[in-house]
């Protein structure tokens, strides 16, 4: 506003500066309203041009502004009041106002209006000039350093809650990071060391039951207490990996390197097959195979090859896939699971379904969460994470759950 201000004043003085020069008496008195008109103009373009650097100094000496004002006193007591200069004496208490507040325009208003008074007693003291004119560039003056502190106070109130609006959005981003954070643990936990330690304590179970038979096989107690051994260092492992990616883990914004997540699929497939004997039928677009014990087809309707992805999406969708068929296994009494990728219109699709008794009636996120099931939440936050649109339920089948998850490929030309 200030600089505003400085702009309109440069533009005054130049209109007004020719005929003060005209008006002043020749020798001493065209020397001083010279010196005024480069005084003035140059104070005005150094601190439009500058503000930032000299409005500071202006700010802390207020003398300096009542220099410019007895200087631009001189230019119109040459020039007159008529001219263009009754705009830039205006200027000066709304200056006033915006810099020094109501104090710093109230002076420089009564400052500016009795010089005002006075150049236009002693300029037109043969004429009966009405009252009214005589009266009205102080007024104005008045008028003009009553705004310049009222935009003062608007601007620092704005600027107040500008800060505290800033404030607020600061510390609602750092909760929503720590919110996500926290949900990114707990789905890590989830689809890791949980599953593991269930995975123990089943093994643990087989033992107990094993060992407290009559007559116990000491190769199948050393076989589950092995297999006991195995799952607790697996869940010391994941725990530890867990524990260095919360130390040394960069933000998934970033993007990664990008990788082909298909072929780890295919070996969480076989795994999943090995461990539990449920077969997965994988179609690939690109015709992988598959072991031997996993059934795979190959996708002949769409001859494009299957698109790198970014490691964070890469992940997401592995650990999709992963809780899914974990939950084919021990909730949908399934015979055959089928696993699908391909890509329609733009849209990277990945579909598990299995032939199971599919999800209870009434199956929400809600009360899922209520009862302790974080499996398919983390799923869908996984899914939302990635920018992709997911889908839990029968689908277009008879019988059994599909979760489809379809993710737009355009995120790859950002």
């Amino acid at each position: 506003m200030c600089r505003q201000v400085f702009g309109f004043r440069l533009a005054m003085i130049a209109l007004a500066a020719p005929a003060a020069l005209l008006n002043a008496a020749p020798g001493l008195g065209v020397r001083l309203v010279g010196a005024a008109v480069v005084v003035t103009f140059m104070v005005s373009y150094v601190l439009f041009r500058d503000w930032e650097r000299f409005g500071p100094l202006l700010l802390r000496h207020p003398s300096l502004l009542a220099a410019d004002t007895l200087f631009g006193s001189f230019l119109l007591i040459s020039a007159g009041p008529d001219t263009t200069l009754a705009y830039v004496s205006v200027c000066t208490p709304l200056l006033a106002g915006l810099v020094y507040s109501w104090r710093g325009a109230a002076c420089f208003a009564s400052l500016q209006s009795l010089i005002l008074l006075l150049v236009h007693a002693t300029l037109k003291a043969d004429r009966h000039a009405p009252v009214a004119e005589a009266l009205l560039l102080p007024g104005l003056c008045v008028i003009a350093g009553a705004m310049g502190s009222t935009l003062r106070n608007l601007m620092l109130r704005f600027g107040a809650a500008t800060h505290a609006l800033t404030t607020a959005q600061a510390r609602l981003a750092a909760a929503e990071a720590v919110s996500a954070e926290r949900a990114r643990l707990a789905r890590e936990m989830h689809d890791s060391v949980a599953k593991t330690l269930y995975g123990v304590a089943l093994a643990a179970d087989g033992l107990a039951e094993t060992a407290s038979t009559d007559a116990p096989d000491p190769d199948r107690i050393r076989q589950q207490a092995e297999l006991v051994s195995r799952s607790a260092r697996r869940a010391a492992a994941e725990s530890r990996e867990l524990l260095t990616d919360l130390r040394g883990r960069q933000p998934d914004a970033s993007g990664g390197t990008e990788t082909t997540v298909w072929h780890e699929i295919a070996g969480v497939a076989r795994g999943f097959t090995a461990r539990t004997g449920l077969p997965v039928a994988c179609s690939w677009l690109d015709g992988t195979t598959g072991a031997d014990d996993t059934d795979t087809d190959t996708d002949q309707d769409l001859p494009a090859p299957l698109p790198a992805l970014p490691a964070p999406t890469a992940r997401h969708l592995l650990s999709i896939t992963t809780e899914a068929l974990e939950n084919t296994h021990r909730h949908a009494s399934a015979t055959r699971v089928e696993v699908r990728v391909a890509v329609h219109g733009g849209l990277l699709r990945l579909t598990i379904h299995d032939d199971g008794r599919g999800l209870p009636p009434a199956t929400t996120l809600e009360r899922l969460r209520a009862a302790g099931h974080f499996g398919l939440l983390g799923m869908v936050e996984r899914a939302a994470q990635m920018g992709a649109r997911i889908r839990i339920g029968r689908g277009g089948h008879a019988r059994g759950t599909e979760v489809r998850v379809e993710l737009p490929l355009s995120f790859r030309e950002a």
